[in-house]
């Protein structure tokens, strides 16, 4: 795969401009309930982006804006749900949790661990149908102690069904540190319980992040079974907006934000390689400006009329 090294950049400071403009609908009490970022994993998302089809699934979870935007989904409709309106994906029922876009095969949950039972769905209607696409389920650390990732795990890999886990191991479920609740070193070693492939990738690194993506969708999708990639990665704010996060000390708050924040890192190796400064710089600047414009238009569309709470809630059968 020939990596874009710009385009790579460009996608994941647009992933960070996006969650920097649903940051400022906390205080002002435009989005309700926990929002949860994902600043510090764009790499992950990134790299999805470069591997994944219209037709492939992708489950996500609470934390889940930068899945959407790599599976495809319509930035604007999808912030737009985040804020509730209208004009959201979910017409502003859905929220900044469970946001729900059929055309791009893209949905999510706030029920940790919840994420692997849907696509494990998906993937067995793919082999049922005999359809070339892979369904991605996509868990926190946190999440993989739980039963629904074992059961999945297990049930995928016994009828050879095209599952890819993709954990995004920020090391902290909630204010619980990982390695206080797992003897392992980490989770890409379980997949050998299950015959399945594993491996481990450091989450921050981008260009190392395409390659171990590209090559679990690729051994999945060809027919090799579920494949479990953990991502090792820190997310730099609270568990949510508004977490007063004291579970975790300033100096190594500091210390990852220096050593792992994916766009430094990146910026710093490109510049290395000869990129220049003030491109870089631009790119930056245009993607805050987009979010920006974005949210300042979307703060315009229309909230649902409260008499319609309970339409689009259920199935209607005919």
């Amino acid at each position: 795969m020939k990596l874009n090294e710009i385009n790579l950049f460009r996608t994941m400071v647009r992933l960070r401009a996006f969650d920097e403009a649903c940051i400022e609908g906390v205080p002002t009490f435009e989005i309700h309930g926990e929002l949860h970022t994902s600043i510090g994993q764009e790499a992950i998302g990134a790299a999805m982006a470069q591997s994944l089809t219209l037709h492939d699934a992708v489950v996500s979870t609470h934390r889940n804006h930068y899945h959407a935007l790599a599976k495809g989904v319509p930035p604007r409709a999808l912030m737009a749900e985040i804020f509730e309106k209208e004009t959201g994906l979910c017409r502003g029922r859905g929220g900044h949790m469970h946001p729900f876009d059929p055309e791009h095969n893209f949905s999510a949950t706030g029920i940790v661990g919840a994420s692997l039972p849907v696509a494990l769905g998906y993937a067995y209607n793919f082999k049922l149908k005999g359809l070339p696409y892979i369904a991605v389920g996509i868990c926190g650390d946190g999440a993989t102690n739980h039963g629904t990732f074992h059961e999945c795990l297990n049930m995928a890999a016994a009828w050879g069904l095209p599952l890819v886990c993709l954990v995004e191991n920020n090391q902290y479920a909630i204010s619980v540190r990982f390695s206080d609740v797992t003897a392992t070193p980490g989770i890409a070693e379980r997949a050998a319980a299950y015959g399945a492939f594993g491996r481990r990738v450091d989450g921050t690194d981008v260009e190392e992040v395409v390659k171990a993506f590209a090559e679990v969708a690729r051994y999945t999708r060809k027919g090799g079974g579920p494949s479990l990639l953990e991502a090792t990665c820190y997310r730099h704010r609270g568990h949510y907006e508004g977490d007063h996060d004291n579970y975790r000390e300033r100096a190594e708050k500091q210390r990852m934000r220096a050593e792992m924040d994916p766009i430094a890192r990146y910026r710093r190796m490109l510049v290395e390689r000869g990129a220049a400064e003030d491109e870089l710089d631009q790119i930056v600047a245009a993607a805050k400006g987009e979010m920006s414009a974005m949210l300042a238009d979307i703060r315009k569309d229309a909230m649902p009329d409260p008499a319609g709470a309970m339409d689009h809630v259920f199935a209607e059968v005919v």
